[in-house]
């Protein structure tokens, strides 16, 4: 359970989900058994997280996500407002023969509001995923990715802006680089 991290009184956290130290779960927020969520990280309200997901460190997941068991999202991540992720290929309600999918969300990268992750794909190193996209494919680390299906249109920094002529086009920085 949570050591001195803060739950929101409305939030419902399982007795055996691990919550870091420093993380913040807010209103309406939902976390299952077997999910571990890292230090640092911000639950915003009306989140749900299924059963044995995994959240790194620093992660913020803004209002309304759903996160279903398969995903794995590590260090540093943002999850935009009312994304989704799924997490099987084949879904039918009537189905009792589903197969799990798992995803990966690496380090740093960001999801914009109301993207829809497939399931099977990883996400790269600071990628960046426009808002309303839908994944389908793998993101390459620091790609820009916007469309339905999400298209790869550019890349970005670490800092999260877009690289032109090879360079950052805020901070400077060699593309793709972090110095």
């Amino acid at each position: 359970m949570a050591e001195k991290a803060y739950i929101h009184p409305s939030a419902h956290v399982a007795d055996c989900a691990v919550i870091g130290e420093g993380t913040s779960v807010w209103v309406n927020s939902q976390i299952r058994e077997g999910v571990t969520i890292g230090k640092g990280c911000n639950i915003c309200k009306d989140t749900f997280f299924d059963v044995n997901v995994k959240v790194g460190n620093n992660v913020k997941v803004k209002n309304g996500v759903a996160v279903f068991q398969g995903v794995t999202i590590e260090d540093n991540a943002l999850i935009g407002p009312n994304a989704v992720f799924t997490n099987d290929m084949y879904p039918r309600s009537f189905s009792e023969e589903w197969e799990l999918v798992p995803t990966l969300v690496k380090e740093g990268a960001s999801i914009g509001a109301n993207a829809t992750i497939i399931c099977g794909v990883t996400l790269g190193e600071y990628c960046m995923i426009g808002a309303g996209s839908v994944v389908t494919k793998d993101v390459p680390p620091y790609a820009l990715v916007v469309g339905n299906p999400a298209r790869v249109i550019g890349s970005v920094c670490k800092c999260g802006h877009r690289i032109v002529d090879g360079k950052c086009g805020k901070c400077g920085k060699n593309e793709n680089k972090e110095n």
